[in-house]
């Protein structure tokens, strides 16, 4: 439970009084400054001259807000404590202690992976409505903090005094931010970042795990991003690997589509069991600003990231499981005959699996299937033929030279055709985001009961 506690306006003005900011950048006497300040500002697509920039734009669309109460529109901002965090807010009291909440999770998954404790309180300054703010208290606050918040967004400023040795480092971070968006979450992760690695990396990846920092939740492994992020992606030809990952032209804060794009692709890498093992020592490498790249961890798999991104993007809705829906690419696959047939199992909860079967069109196979499966934890018990409505159903794909074909369905039949040749997938007919409380398996064994023209012209 988080412990809230409420000063008096002269308090909380000497409170902001004991970290002076010139120009955004904590200074003090004595000290030869690492200086390392992340900015975030969503709205504003100026550029802020400081050594680090991490710079977050969004555009004013419906999210999740912290909205004042009556309380703080008579008394002001007030400061609550929690572990890790020191909230100076308008919003109200309930709504801060949720807040509080939601960041002490967030930070508690986000150290969990990255495998470091945070080591000092990250400060914050949230506003909802600078009508509750007595101008004398923001002109002691940082005119970029101020000034990137009425812009709609955020701005992180992390002060980095020197590294103590090994991983150890002396920094500081202060955060402004909207109270919408979620974007007191998303500066969180930048000031984490900042205190406990000095760096937050290259914009792709500082901004991308910003943003899935943002939708983490405990418990929770499925895609949770906002509708209109999802809806944006999907009316989109997918941005290529190389323009987000490669591109000198890409800077934070140029767009919120840009950061969803960045998401995109930090999130799969992060989820899908093909490429979570390199991505996170990826990650402690590029925070520690080491000589790695993407392209030297992924260029041997690069077409394969480029055919699950691209899936993942068709495909994707709230609850998507990139790890359930992972594909195989070490399957081997045979071509079925009158005396071989490929044999599979396939699961309920996951996407497309390998049938093992190599097929071409033209061709007629036999089906074979034993099992049953269920939609959901107490849903019936189904076999491959599934519901009337089509739901629970066998279905397959033909995959062939990374491109794919559309959907057909297979059910429990005795035979069946395909619509082209290459290698064939199966899983069971269920939306994509609902995969997850499915139950159950239905072995498959595919056999030839007729050589077609086409296969026969292949095979002479």
């Amino acid at each position: 439970m988080a412990l809230f506690l409420q000063f008096s306006t002269r308090e909380i003005f000497d409170s902001i009084n004991v970290y002076p900011y010139t120009s955004g950048v904590r200074q003090k006497s004595g000290l030869s400054l690492a200086k390392v300040v992340s900015v975030t500002n969503h709205i504003s697509f100026r550029s802020i001259l400081v050594p680090l920039l991490i710079l977050t734009t969004f555009l004013a669309l419906p999210a999740q807000t912290y909205s004042q109460g009556d309380s703080a529109r008579q008394t002001g901002p007030q400061l609550y404590k929690s572990r890790n965090f020191s909230l100076m807010t308008d919003i109200s009291k309930d709504d801060a202690e949720e807040l509080l909440t939601h960041l002490e999770s967030m930070l508690k998954l986000v150290s969990g992976y990255w495998g470091r404790r945070n080591r000092k309180p990250i400060r914050m300054f949230v506003i909802d409505d600078f009508a509750n703010w007595p101008q004398n208290q923001l002109a002691k606050m940082s005119p970029e903090g101020v000034q990137s918040v009425r812009g709609g967004g955020g701005l992180t400023i992390t002060s980095v005094k020197g590294f103590v040795g090994g991983p150890k480092i002396d920094s500081e971070a202060i955060v402004y931010a909207t109270s919408k968006r979620k974007t007191p979450q998303h500066e969180a992760i930048h000031a984490y970042c900042g205190i406990n690695f000095g760096s937050a990396g290259p914009v792709w990846y500082a901004e991308g795990m910003a943003e899935v920092g943002k939708y983490w939740r405990n418990g929770e492994r499925g895609v949770n991003a906002g509708e209109y992020v999802i809806q944006y992606l999907q009316s989109q030809e997918p941005k290529p690997l190389g323009a987000i990952v490669n591109n000198p032209l890409e800077r934070t804060g140029d767009s919120w589509q840009n950061y969803a794009w960045r998401w995109v692709l930090c999130h799969m890498l992060g989820a899908n069991k093909n490429y979570s093992p390199r991505f996170k020592p990826l990650g402690l490498a590029l925070l520690a600003d080491k000589k790695v790249s993407f392209d030297r961890v992924y260029g041997a798999q690069a077409e394969e990231i480029e055919f699950e991104y691209q899936l993942f993007v068709k495909d994707m809705e709230p609850g998507y499981r990139c790890d359930l829906c992972s594909w195989n690419w070490k399957a081997k696959f045979l071509v079925p005959s009158n005396r071989k047939t490929a044999f599979s199992k396939i699961l309920a909860e996951q996407g497309w699996q390998a049938s093992r079967a190599q097929v071409f069109a033209g061709d007629t196979y036999s089906l074979e299937t034993k099992g049953d499966w269920t939609l959901g934890k107490d849903g019936e018990l189904l076999k491959a033929s599934g519901e009337a409505t089509g739901e629970g159903q066998l279905i397959g794909i033909i995959f062939d030279d990374y491109e794919l074909s559309e959907p057909f369905e297979i059910g429990g039949e005795e035979s069946f055709t395909v619509p082209r040749s290459g290698k064939l997938f199966l899983r069971c007919r269920d939306k994509w985001g609902e995969l997850a409380d499915n139950n159950g398996v239905i072995q498959v064994r595919i056999g030839l009961l007729e050589k077609g023209e086409r296969s026969a012209e292949k095979t002479r």
